[in-house]
Order: structure tokens, then sequence, then C-alpha cells
């Protein structure tokens, strides 16, 4: 995302022409663009990033489900060992 952001600042730049950006040729202001399409077509399906990502905040929503589920029930938030 942070590619995506650099690529649109530099884009703006070059068009109000504020320098350094404005002296810069195309290739250089678009390169951010292409780093983000790289990353995501490339590297985050070969490493699961976002799957990875998505499990996780999936996993810490279900505990958090199941503990307002026990403290609604009385079972307290911890549980209790025999």
């Amino acid at each position: 995302m942070a590619f995506v952001i650099l690529g649109l600042i530099f884009i703006v730049l070059k068009l109000l022409g504020i320098a350094p950006v404005a002296a810069w040729s195309w290739w250089w202001v678009l390169l951010p663009l292409a780093f983000a399409f790289i990353w995501w077509e490339m590297i985050d399906p070969m490493f699961n990033i976002s799957k990875k990502r998505a499990m996780n905040d999936m996993a810490d929503r279900q505990k958090s489900r199941r503990q307002k589920y026990r403290e609604s029930l009385g079972l307290g938030g911890d549980r209790r060992k025999k």
C-alpha cells in the first residue's frame, strides 16, 4: 500500500510541476506503482502474506466472540481449573 501512495504522490507532484519530481522521467515517477503490482501479483501469493493476516484476524475475532459468549453465560473470563 505504501508503494501505491508514494506513486500517487509522485504523479501529483509531477503534474503540478513541483521540483525535484517535475524534472524526473515518467519511468521514475511510475516505478513505485510497478513495485506495488509486482508485490501484489508475485510476492504476496508466493508467501501467502495476506491469507495469513486474514486467518489471524479471523482467529482473533473468534476468540473474542467466544470470550463474550462465556461472559454472557456467567462462566467468567478464564477457564477454571479443577
